[in-house]
């Protein structure tokens, strides 16, 4: 199997897979602790659109990885860049996703109960600065958007270039609104914290 071939089918089964655990993960936690761990902010918020975007772009993602695999003729309408339509970018790109997957993985590990998408005021986690959270305050968020650029790499296209811009610029925002809410929820210590760990890597 080349490259090209192993990375259709590869995209299809990873935003699959990605789908079912994220939606078990939630299942489970939501059973366990009695609340939700979703949390979209107030009905047309900023942080409300964030996510209806952002959800609007997952479900495109993994319905166009589908379809690659069902019918092939789908890259017609994607508008692949063929000068980066090479083994070595499809490549790289496939291992950006297994390297972000296994951030997330493990930072969410890490978080374990205290875990949450969005911020939850009603059951607010303590606040976190160990582990990944000494280097940077939003580090699953940088791993999101490696993923979002292995995407882009293992399926050059302008689709997954706008799912890239827009997915970046949505996680920027959602950053800073989540942040202004942190701020609020631990005052001083979330301030103190602010001024030692840079909000991605570097300040």
């Amino acid at each position: 199997m080349d490259i090209e071939l192993f990375s259709r089918y590869f995209l299809a089964t990873f935003f699959l897979m990605i789908g079912v655990l994220f939606s078990c993960r939630v299942l489970g936690q939501q059973q366990r602790g009695g609340y939700a761990v979703i949390h979209y902010g107030a009905s047309r918020s900023g942080t409300w659109w964030h996510r209806q975007l952002f959800n609007l772009f997952r479900a495109a993602i993994l319905g166009i990885c589908v379809m690659r695999v069902l019918w092939p003729e789908t890259d017609a309408w994607l508008g692949i860049l063929g000068w980066l339509y090479q083994p070595l970018v499809l490549s790289a790109g496939i291992l950006l996703l297994l390297i972000a997957f296994g951030l997330v993985s493990f930072i969410q590990g890490f978080l374990g109960s205290d875990w949450r998408s969005g911020i939850d005021t009603s059951h607010p986690p303590p606040l976190i600065t160990e582990g990944p959270f000494r280097y940077s305050r939003n580090p699953t968020y940088i791993a999101v958007m490696l993923a979002q650029l292995g995407f882009f790499m293992a399926l050059p296209s302008l689709f997954s270039l706008v799912c890239l811009v827009v997915g970046v610029v949505v996680l920027i925002r959602q950053a800073h609104s989540e942040e202004r809410e942190l701020e609020q929820l631990h005052g001083p210590a979330y301030r103190a914290y602010c001024e030692q760990v840079p909000r991605w890597l570097v300040r």
